[in-house]
């Protein structure tokens, strides 16, 4: 009579021989984990301005903090730059998505709107031939946007916005608010979409606040809630250094409790003589 033989039991050497393969696998995994990490902070960094315009009268000054998960670097971006006639350019965004194809797609984007913001205008030009290059690439990523163009000289300042959240402003007057204007879709995600041009003065003394959703929302404070405490922020120091607000307004984000990375760009502007 034929009897089944009972399986061998694992010997410790082969429990062994399995931990090391697993842990060398493991270890293998993590590396090039940390590699896509590192590549993505790299590219983030390098692709963010190193310096932002200034003008007599008016400031910039951005900040950036990463993820604090690195899986989720990559997606913010800011950007200042000096047109052609003489205006000053301003843009932030946020892709969606994290690691290194955002932050190539940020790149990208980055250097489509400045190459376009050069041959035209309309803020809302910009933004609507800058996403009918990006829906021609077939990316499956999107992105949310504010691009601004300010006038040094009349201070006129006219924005358009792709979806993103809304920015936020005070005066030494006292005065202060959150944007309401109207925005298209997020870049990448129709083609031929119409991003209507909100217009406003800085002609008295104050600042202009431009930020990612890191910033304003997290798992314990909404968007809504996020905005009013930021406008509260800059209202008490409208009057600030523009590199301190920027510091104070990006400390703030700590408090959201979020885990997504955060950027934040401020404008401060003096007042005009014919207002002072």
């Amino acid at each position: 009579m034929n009897r089944r033989r009972t399986p061998r039991s694992a010997s410790a050497e082969d429990l062994l021989s399995t931990l090391q393969h697993l842990t060398a696998r493991a270890r293998q995994e993590v590396g090039l984990h940390q590699a896509r990490v590192e590549l993505a902070q790299a590219l983030q960094r390098d692709m963010l301005p190193a310096s932002l315009p200034a003008f007599p009268g008016l400031r910039t000054a951005a900040r950036y903090a990463p993820a604090r998960d690195g899986l989720d670097i990559g997606g913010d971006w800011y950007d200042g730059f000096l047109l052609p006639d003489g205006a000053l350019g301003l843009a932030i965004g946020d892709v969606q998505g994290h690691d290194v194809e955002a932050a190539a797609f940020m790149g990208q984007i980055r250097i489509a709107m400045r190459a376009i913001a050069s041959s035209t205008s309309d803020p809302g030009e910009v933004m609507g031939r800058t996403n009918d290059l990006i829906m021609s690439m077939n990316s499956t990523l999107f992105a949310t946007c504010s691009f601004l163009r300010l006038d040094p000289g009349s201070r006129e300042l006219r924005s358009a916005r792709a979806g993103h959240v809304a920015s936020v402003w005070a005066t030494a007057d006292g005065c202060s608010g959150i944007t309401a204007d109207a925005g298209g879709l997020p870049l990448g995600i129709e083609p031929h979409e119409h991003y209507p041009v909100a217009r406003r003065d800085l002609d008295v003394a104050g600042a202009f606040v431009l930020l990612t959703d890191g910033v304003i929302e997290g798992p314990s404070l909404t968007i809504d809630d996020g905005l009013d405490r930021i406008r509260r922020l800059v209202s008490a120091n409208a009057g600030a250094d523009a590199e301190e607000l920027a510091d104070q307004v990006l400390k703030a984000a700590v408090l959201t409790g979020h885990e997504d990375d955060a950027a934040v760009l401020v404008l401060r502007h003096e007042a005009t003589a014919a207002s002072g």
